[in-house]
């Protein structure tokens, strides 16, 4: 039986020691402050990341990875593993331009494009990276690429997410969310929850006053979203403070029975457009 390797891109934001026990290729975005590069989770840490942000006198800028770059990663894999199919997995495409650089390196390949499939997650984070996951530990079981994929729309279908960030300022300065809501969210200790909708877009669920509140409110959403569910597998991504994410999960484990759990942090590039202090929550069925 041939092989199928996993591709993604650093904004699945997977625990690195999980994606190379998994073996998936992780390719990385890249991170701009003023002059200065830096591969996504390669070359800056989150932790790095999240001390210098604050600091910083303008917003860090992103960038995808080129065409170029995508096409030498597949190239790679298909020389190592002839015969090979490939699974691409990427952030929205209404996020950022990475899932196109993804489908024109497979264009560029010819005939040999046609062992490649691009996904379009139309998530963010660990909000597909729960799907790369679970598409590797599915390819070294030895299942096929078409189960494998039904998979993971399955999985897209049924994760319910929300992500709480201490500011607007960020999304609205990278043009992923609207000035009013970015003014809405400065004012009297608002705390905005947010999540992805089905096109792969950011969208306002509520603002609620005070941290506190605002994560019990996420809480009492995912009970609505769950009905009857007990239950679940959870991600929380942080932005390199696991005790907040950690005492998010003692909270949610209040309401729910936990199966998996896992805890990561927002990545580089992912943070530059939340900024610190959010708390991202991805659940799906256990």
């Amino acid at each position: 039986m041939n092989r199928t390797v996993i591709v993604t891109d650093s904004t699945s934001d997977i625990p690195p020691s999980m994606a190379e026990a998994l073996g998936i290729e992780v390719v990385p975005l890249t991170l701009m402050f003023g002059e200065e590069a830096f591969r996504d989770n390669v070359d800056m840490t989150p932790e790095q990341f999240y001390e210098r942000l604050p600091r910083s006198t303008s917003l860090p800028t992103t960038s995808q990875p080129s065409p170029v770059e995508y096409m030498n990663v597949y190239q790679g894999i298909l020389e190592r593993y002839p015969g090979c199919r490939i699974l691409s997995f990427h952030i929205s495409s209404g996020l950022s331009g990475t899932y196109q650089s993804a489908v024109l390196a497979k264009s560029m390949l010819e005939e040999k494009g046609e062992s490649i499939t691009v996904v379009d997650s139309l998530s963010a984070s660990y909000g597909f990276g729960f799907m790369v996951v679970e598409a590797a530990r599915l390819a070294a079981e030895g299942h096929s690429p078409e189960d494998i994929l039904a998979q993971a729309e399955r999985l897209r279908q049924s994760r319910k997410l929300y992500f709480l960030v201490d500011t607007l300022e960020y999304l609205q300065k990278g043009g992923r969310i609207g000035k009013a809501s970015a003014f809405l969210g400065t004012l009297l200790n608002i705390k905005p929850i947010l999540s992805i909708d089905a096109e792969g877009i950011i969208y306002a669920v509520e603002k609620v006053r005070g941290r506190k509140k605002a994560v019990a409110r996420m809480i009492e959403l995912f009970k609505q979203d769950l009905p009857g569910v007990d239950k679940i597998n959870v991600a929380v991504g942080h932005t390199a403070e696991p005790a907040s994410g950690e005492e998010f999960l003692k909270e949610l484990a209040g309401h729910f029975t936990l199966e998996e759990k896992v805890l990561t942090n927002v990545g580089p590039v992912v943070g530059s457009h939340v900024g610190n202090g959010t708390l991202a929550v991805f659940i799906w069925p256990a």
